[in-house]
């Protein structure tokens, strides 16, 4: 397989940099790697296989002679720089939220929806952390016995808001350790020690721009537009890994058993489940591993054909750097990059 150009936009981010560990990881055939980001970062040195790059600023022309353009930067930077990248011939891969309900922006996970991947018209866009994590758990039931229904309550990790995140996380750790005042920026409150449900802003109904997040984007991959999901979102004091209680109400009855044969199945997803040995899914367990892991999966009480299941997958990893980078395997795969996409 030939080498893509390829451009990091938001190079020296903690997504950025996982995207640039991955691409080496697995031995991603690049021709040429651009690192990109804002002015401020601009001149900043990065080693990546093997080299030492410096890292440019982000602008129209950067994207020039690029195959693949990957997005790991905030919205408006993606909505006024994806673009342009599209219209010098690159496929935008894109983590931010700028782009994941536009109609005629495909919104992929490859293990679940990679043939929409054929419908992008220069930018594809990679789902939200928590939605990944959940709907690697979910999709492969949802095959084999139609989803009715989606209770989903999140325990996501400080470094869902990058790594200031976690810097912040360890410093009120510390600092409360010490019986110091812990202050806050990134958060809405102190997060050490403490459950804060609230995650990113309030929007319709009191939900939360991440709660909202959840429901939308699980109707799109699914393709199940009047699906109802309801979500609550609570960031916990865990600096890598999101974690999931997810209740779903089928179309049939499925026992237990039946789930963890799908699951066990299914690639990208690895069952922990023994309730005997005390053996179930944890954070610090999958950060750093590409799999997301279920476990905890037995009858739900409130709904008929129920079950109730426990997610945990690495933010960073599967919930975006990953993901993005598989969703340019696929790209490669299927020669769909430049004027081969099906839009272009």
């Amino acid at each position: 397989m030939p080498g893509a150009n390829i451009a990091v936009v938001g190079a020296t981010g903690a997504v950025g940099q996982v995207v640039l560990s991955i691409l080496e990881q697995r031995n991603f055939p690049v021709g040429d790697i651009r690192l990109l980001a804002s002015k401020r970062s601009a001149g900043m040195k990065v080693s990546v296989m093997g080299q030492e790059l410096e890292v440019g600023e982000a602008t129209p022309d950067s994207f020039n002679g690029m195959d693949i353009v990957f997005f790991a930067a905030g919205g408006g930077t993606s909505q006024s720089l994806a673009p342009e990248a599209a219209k010098r011939g690159a496929v935008v891969i894109d983590k931010s939220s700028a782009w994941r309900m536009d109609p005629t922006v495909p919104l992929v996970i490859p293990e679940i929806n990679p043939d929409d991947i054929r419908e992008h018209q220069g930018i594809i866009s990679s789902p939200n952390c928590s939605t990944i994590v959940m709907l690697m758990a979910i999709a492969p039931l949802h095959r084999a016995n139609p989803i009715l229904r989606i209770i989903v309550d999140t325990y996501q990790s400080a470094s869902g808001a990058g790594g200031k995140g976690i810097v912040e996380l360890l410093q009120q750790t510390q600092d409360v350790l010490d019986k110091k005042t812990a202050t806050h920026a990134t958060f809405p409150a102190t997060l050490a020690f403490n459950a804060i449900p609230h995650v990113e802003d309030f929007g319709e109904d009191d939900y939360t721009t991440e709660e909202i997040k959840m429901e939308n984007e699980t109707r799109k991959i699914l393709h199940q537009p009047s699906l109802p999901v309801s979500a609550t979102c609570v960031r916990v004091p865990v600096p890598i890994s999101h974690s999931e209680a997810v209740h779903i109400e089928f179309t049939n009855a499925m026992t237990p058993d039946d789930a963890r044969d799908i699951l066990s199945e299914f690639p990208g997803v690895r069952v922990i489940d023994d309730a005997a040995s005390k053996s179930y899914p944890l954070a610090d367990y999958a950060a750093g591993k590409d799999e997301v892991f279920v476990g905890r999966i037995r009858t739900d009480k409130a709904f008929s054909n129920g079950l109730s299941i426990w997610t945990v997958g690495d933010n960073l990893r599967k919930g975006a750097a990953l993901n993005a980078v598989q969703i340019a395997e696929v790209l490669l795969e299927q020669g769909l990059t430049g004027s081969a996409g099906s839009g272009r």
